[in-house]
């Protein structure tokens, strides 16, 4: 089980990846089932469950759910066996968006212990990734708990606010030059040098479009966790 955290680690997560005490659960598509209006979704591979698997957790943009969530990778999954996460925020958009970490954190742990307690994972490939408002919070908890998450994918992200910075994960991030929701000149292209001159290794690509995730963004992203850039 998690442990309960005090306000002076509200951003930090507590599970991790376990030996499994019982057969691994089904695949496909699941609900998290933990109750109330805003859920999550995860989705297993068709995929060999006897051995450790890439996840995945990824977060929406702001009114967002899980199926908007998932979009960019469930029909990749198969393909590039891949364990994916999906919570939903409490309310329409993450908490330190609304002024500081708590509520998500709790709940993102509670997922993340659900997956290490049914699935085999692979504690060396565990990625935090995120749309929008869900990139600029998988940029703020990704850094500060960098001990657990080795890869952040930031698609768009709008700004990031850590707590702290622990670890030291890789990052992938992508934005549209004609962004006019986030836009790139406010955003990522200050971003990127920050995190740069922090020490992290970042890859950046920007491309021809508005505020979203096209394709061959996705597909840049998955060769870039596979080991390609």
């Amino acid at each position: 089980m998690t442990e309960r955290r005090g306000r002076e680690n509200a951003d930090r997560l507590t599970a991790r990846p376990r030996p499994l005490e019982q057969v691994p659960g089904e695949r496909g598509l699941h609900s998290l089932n933990f109750g109330g209006q805003r859920d999550g979704l995860l989705y297993v591979p068709d995929a060999d469950l006897s051995r450790p698997l890439p996840l995945v957790v990824m977060l929406h943009g702001a009114g967002g759910n899980a199926q908007h969530s998932l979009a960019p990778l469930l029909e990749r999954a198969d393909a590039h066996g891949l364990l994916l996460l999906a919570p939903e925020s409490r309310s329409s958009t993450w908490d330190v968006i609304h002024g500081g970490f708590g509520p998500d954190v709790a709940f993102i742990d509670q997922a993340l212990d659900l997956v290490f307690g049914h699935y085999p994972v692979d504690p060396a490939r565990i990625v935090l990734e995120g749309f929008s408002d869900g990139a600029s919070y998988a940029l703020s908890l990704g850094l500060g708990n960098g001990d657990l998450f080795t890869h952040i994918l930031a698609f768009s992200p709008g700004f990031m606010a850590p707590a702290g910075q622990v670890g030291a994960p890789r990052i992938f991030i992508s934005h549209g030059t004609h962004d006019r929701v986030l836009p790139i000149d406010r955003c990522s292209r200050v971003i990127v040098p920050q995190l740069r001159r922090a020490g992290y290794d970042v890859t950046y690509l920007e491309f021809d479009g508005p505020h979203t995730v096209p394709g061959e963004m996705v597909e840049a992203a998955l060769g870039w966790l596979e080991g390609g850039e």
